[in-house]
């Protein structure tokens, strides 16, 4: 499991917090989806005192109607419709970002979903599918259902996570659309954020690698923040105690995830990258008892130094 898309980080960063919204890993709805189960994976009090969204991804706007229903009687304020993920699974069902080939289906989609309920609805969404040729139409057809905004990640589904992200069609956005616009893509500083903000007029930011990297950018984009070690290694051990695997070998492989990402934005600590990685730990005391020290020296002592991730 990703760790950008776990209880256990969000419960991790927003014991640092910062942000104003949190989202929660997508919900796949498919046609023959049973809505009262699923629905029971979105705890609205999860984060509080943060508020959190439920995200959806799915194709068929009858279920996705029906969806939003039992999602705002269980207390849900907020639901994001995933018009962005590149998998292959998810692609090949209809969905995700699939939903960018067929513009005239994504705005059906959307406004089933708007017009289900009275909590606000938001689209997320790529610059394309294998390109940009539908950029403006898939803007509109989200605008025109009804979403109250909308967050762009500017790259196409067959671009993944690369080539560097086109922030320009961030400003475009902007350019055509009324709602306000949200940019997503290659956040990993303060310095980022604030030249996206620059550059592209966005009326807010979204940030996912960034923040497992360096757990206090949303702090520092708003400035006057000091961190301290105590906040690091509480983010680490609520980052455990909220962990939902119970075998070691499990628990293991997710804390090393969220390791990778914190030593790949530090340059002291790349050099124990590999060895964090690929030490035999005996279980997760021995993990912490490894893997804090260095932590602690990388981001506090003398000589620590952030990283642009690469």
């Amino acid at each position: 499991m990703d760790v950008l898309g776990c209880r256990a980080f969000r419960k991790a960063i927003a014991s640092i917090g910062g942000f104003d919204l949190a989202f929660q890993e997508f919900i796949r709805i498919s046609s023959t989806s049973h809505v009262a189960s699923l629905a029971k994976k979105h705890d609205p009090n999860e984060l509080l005192p943060h508020r959190l969204t439920v995200q959806l991804m799915g194709s068929d706007p009858e279920i996705m109607a029906r969806m939003c229903q039992t999602l705002v009687k269980n207390g849900a304020q907020h639901i994001d419709l995933n018009c962005g993920c590149p998998s292959k699974r998810v692609n090949g069902r209809g969905a995700g970002a699939f939903l960018l080939k067929e513009p005239e289906h994504l705005h059906r989609v959307a406004k089933a979903m708007v017009q289900s309920v009275d909590v606000p609805i938001s689209v997320k969404i790529r610059s394309g599918y294998d390109d940009i040729s539908l950029f403006r139409e898939n803007l509109l057809a989200a605008e025109t259902a009804g979403v109250s905004f909308l967050t762009l990640h500017p790259r196409t589904k067959k671009e993944g996570y690369s080539p560097p992200a086109r922030w320009e069609l961030i400003r475009e956005a902007k350019e055509i659309l009324s709602i306000p616009v949200v940019g997503s893509g290659d956040l990993f500083s303060a310095t980022d954020a604030h030249a996206m903000l620059n550059e592209t007029g966005c009326d807010a930011l979204m940030i996912a690698r960034g923040a497992v990297i360096n757990p206090w950018i949303f702090h520092e984009i708003r400035g006057n923040y000091e961190k301290t070690w105590d906040q690091m290694e509480r983010f680490f051990h609520v980052f455990y105690e909220n962990i939902q695997v119970t075998s070691i070998k499990g628990q293991l492989n997710q804390l090393k995830m969220i390791a990778n990402y914190l030593f790949r934005g530090n340059k002291t600590l790349l050099g124990n990258r590999e060895r964090m990685l690929r030490e035999k730990y005996q279980g997760v005391e021995s993990f912490f008892q490894t893997v804090l020290p260095l932590l602690k020296e990388g981001w506090f002592g003398e000589k620590s130094d952030f990283a642009k991730y690469g």
